[in-house]
């Protein structure tokens, strides 16, 4: 497609280039880079589930001015008001039926008369699941209404969409990004990317919808022919939560294809950030994920768009840490990895506004959430109860400038982080040689960037295979909770397996680590559940500290980010029940720990390194060259069924034992909690301890077991005299051998005692 030239006016032509000479962009001083706060992705009337909601008025033009604080009308008929104006906004209105409903529902247009255009009038509130489901069945089903994607009507928006956002735009001072949703939902999945342009004299003619495909390689395709003519933008994932397992896949792409080092690089190319937080919960982790990380139950929504009954959304997949994990486990075993991607947050409101705030929480959905006894009582609308949505993220950019050039390279250099709602600062560096005053002085930031690089970036090659240091900083939003802590995320990967682990690296209070965990424990809180209150007498306004990481290996690959986190604070719920004067709801948390996420930080072995590095486990392929047998269903049986198996961990050393009971329940025993446990064994520790099982079944020459409503498969192979075992997500390994009873699990003499 053509991209075509749009005029802009001379004054903010004269704004804009007044603003490179002053600021120096394209030459900049990256310790001059400010943070801008903004949002990615709020919907208008425009979109067509919004004005079903019951938003037939809002606009992109009123967006962008609540934005900078004027109020805005709710579908209710009060007011909206941001708590405090945005620096930068995208509109991202879905491309798909965009504009529609408002014509059917506008008296005598051309579609309101016809058999169909009379289905999609809203009458009453029972016409908003039906219109909902008529159209996102066709979205989800790609069968789109031919007379509802007419090329004239949908054009006719999108030129109308870029008009309001240059008229919004205000170089220097508040940027307004040309934007739109990409929204494919194959079978109830969210694989939903909103898509950002840098200039907006250099446009498409028309947006890429799932209509044109709803494979995100295909999106891709389209955005590197864009690419080609002059066209700068990117792609931002969301509410992988959601996708059924299918945002971060680890073996097919949509299309069923293998994962290869051209889809990867299409992936990087095009989609450099992932939305970690938004209204509809957050995608950072999931407990059965992170058994070990005690802040990872924060605002989990399992639940798929549309609610398509006896369905739940897949775990694995379905969040950027476990995306990160896999990310690294395949450069380590593949050589490239898709998923180093950067971190944002947003909103996914269709009021055309959005709170942001506990304190200001009016739902994001019109008429579906916006009464507050209705959305108290937990309101149902397509089978989603409101009490479980939150008041959404924000995304902040460190850049030289609020211009769409300063903050489109912001986003595409990664050099982003997002918070739960809150304007706390949070910066993040790593480097070789940071010594332990490198955070102090006025000074602190330049040097960092001088001896390190920035979140989203990548550690230089290791020369010494000495431990990198990480500095982090962080203050306060004055509106908002004091801080409790800042951790770093660290990711590995060793042989396919992928690990991680939560460091507490700074924190306020007079507290210490656990002696056995390393944990620091809880601040404390100050709310007062029944008044909906707190005070900020416990914590600190700012945190700050260099770090080294005490577990370095330079053979493997791994990642790290910060997340830093408030103490806790009402939620939203319990601030309205105490407007009501009704107790808090029991099925969401009475209050919340606000927080932030860096975008990560990845290093990269070298070849010398790699080549150091103790192999555990064997390759699939490797087994099978050397004759290995895999064994068929017949063998596996003989092999487990009523059985107790004892395996050694080849990765890590660690031994546990699995019983497949002949009805079908297998259940871990003897598993160290202090041993790493890879990824996907979910709460293995506990299982063992308590003995809870999982259902397993023998099929295809695998042993299937259930794991985060998906499956996870075992292997088995002969070969010699040893019996090895291979987990379908440790990307070609067999990392498993059945072992003899062992005669004691601890040597004592082994053990170091402080």
């Amino acid at each position: 497609m053509n991209s075509r030239l749009r005029s802009v006016p001379v004054g903010a032509a004269f704004s804009v280039l007044l603003s490179i000479s002053v600021n120096g962009y394209g030459a900049e001083d990256p310790a001059k880079r400010e943070v801008f706060y903004g949002e990615q992705h709020l919907h208008t009337s425009w979109s067509f589930d919004a004005y079903i909601f019951g938003n037939t008025k809002s606009t992109p033009a009123q967006a962008y001015e609540y934005a900078k604080g004027k109020p805005l009308m709710h579908a209710l008929g009060y007011e909206m008001k941001i708590s405090q104006p945005l620096d930068w906004l995208g509109v991202t209105d879905h491309s798909e039926y965009v504009g529609i409903i408002q014509a059917a529902n506008t008296p005598g247009s051309a579609l309101a008369k016809t058999e169909l255009g009379k289905k999609l009038i809203v009458h009453d509130a029972s016409d908003i699941q039906r219109i909902y489901l008529l159209l996102g069945r066709s979205m989800i089903d790609n069968k789109p209404f031919p007379e509802l994607v007419a090329p004239k009507l949908a054009s006719t928006i999108w030129d109308k969409n870029n008009e309001a956002a240059d008229a919004a735009n205000e170089p220097g001072k508040f940027t307004a990004f040309n934007a739109y949703e990409w929204t494919s939902t194959p079978n109830n999945a969210n694989l939903h990317r909103n898509v950002y342009f840098k200039d907006g004299k250099k446009l498409p003619k028309m947006p890429f919808s799932s209509f044109d495909s709803q494979a995100p390689e295909d999106l891709w395709a389209w955005m590197d022919k864009q690419r080609a003519q002059g066209v700068e933008l990117l792609a931002i994932s969301h509410n992988a939560d959601v996708s059924d397992g299918l945002m971060f896949p680890m073996e097919v792409n949509f299309k069923g294809r293998p994962i290869d080092k051209a889809w990867a690089e299409a992936r990087m190319r095009n989609e450099p950030l992932t939305e970690i937080k938004q209204i509809k919960g957050q995608s950072e982790t999931h407990p059965l994920l992170s058994p070990n990380d005690e802040f990872a139950d924060y605002e989990i929504f399992s639940y798929l768009l549309g609610d398509p009954p006896g369905k739940f959304p897949k775990i694995p997949g379905s969040y950027v840490r476990d995306g990160l994990k896999s990310g690294i486990a395949m450069q380590g075993t593949r050589g490239y990895n898709p998923y180093k991607t950067g971190v944002v947050g947003g909103s996914d409101s269709h009021n055309g506004a959005a709170p942001y705030r506990q304190d200001n929480f009016f739902g994001g959905h019109a008429k579906a959430d916006g009464g507050l006894k209705e959305r108290m009582r937990g309101h149902l609308f397509a089978g989603l109860d409101t009490r479980l949505l939150n008041p959404a993220g924000l995304t902040a950019i460190w850049a030289g400038e609020n211009t769409r050039a300063s903050l489109f390279e912001g986003m595409k250099r990664k050099e982003t982080f997002a918070t739960s709602g809150t304007r706390l600062k949070l910066r993040f560096f790593g480097g070789w040689d940071f010594d332990k005053n490198a955070v102090d002085g006025r000074e602190w930031v330049k040097g960092a960037y001088a001896k390190g690089v920035p979140m989203g970036g990548d550690l230089t090659a290791a020369e010494s295979g000495k431990a990198p240091a990480f500095i982090v900083w962080a203050v306060k939003d004055p509106t908002a909770g004091n801080l409790d802590r800042i951790q770093i995320v660290k990711g590995w990967s060793k042989d396919g397996q992928a690990f991680e682990k939560v460091y507490d690296v700074v924190w306020a209070g007079d507290r210490s680590p656990d002696v056995i965990t390393g944990k620091v424990p809880a601040i404390g809180s100050t709310v007062n559940i029944m008044e909906a209150s707190y005070k900020n007498s416990i914590g600190k306004t700012e945190l700050k500290t260099v770090w080294t990481d005490p577990d370095f290996d330079p053979s493997l690959d791994a990642f790290y980010y910060a997340r830093a986190l408030e103490i806790p604070t009402p939620r939203w719920t319990t601030i309205q029940a105490k407007e009501l004067g009704i107790t808090p709801p029991t099925n969401v948390p009475a209050t919340v720990q606000e927080r932030a996420w860096s975008s990560p930080i990845w290093y990269t072995p070298t070849n010398e390194f790699r080549q150091k590095a103790k192999t555990g486990g064997t390759r699939i392929a490797d087994l099978k060259q050397q004759g290995g047998k895999m064994l068929t269903d017949a063998e596996l049986k003989t092999l487990i069924e009523g059985k107790s198996t004892w395996l050694k961990n080849l990765v890590t050393g660690s031994t546990f034992r699995i019983v497949w009971e002949k009805n079908g329940q297998r259940t871990f025993w003897n598993i160290n909690p202090s041993d790493p446990i890879p990824q996907h064994f979910g709460f293995a520790s506990k299982d063992s301890y308590l003995g809870l099982p999982t259902h397993y079944e023998i099929k295809d020459n695998q042993i299937v077991e259930d794991f985060g409503n998906g499956p996870m498969a075992w292997t088995v192979f002969k070969t010699g005299d040893r019996t090895l075992l291979s987990r379908s997500d440790e990307f070609g390994f067999a990392n498993y051998e059945i072992i003899k009873t062992p005669k004691h699990l601890i040597d004592l003499d082994d053990v170091k005692r402080k």
